[in-house]
């Protein structure tokens, strides 16, 4: 996932994530995130893993 993709969708959450946080939610806003980053993650996992098998061959 491009980086300018991840700001944006981060600064469209960040007024409701900071919503959760003051109503004294923000174990939820964290686990959103968490699992945000979750998905990043493994989809860049993946990108690796593809290069480095055509690379290999």
């Amino acid at each position: 996932m491009k980086l300018g993709y991840m700001i944006i969708i981060l600064l469209i959450f960040a007024w409701p994530l900071y919503y959760l946080y003051e109503r004294q939610l923000g174990a939820i806003s964290f686990l959103l995130l968490a699992i945000f980053f979750l998905v990043v993650s493994i989809k860049e996992y993946k990108k690796f893993r593809e290069q480095k098998e055509r690379d290999g061959e």
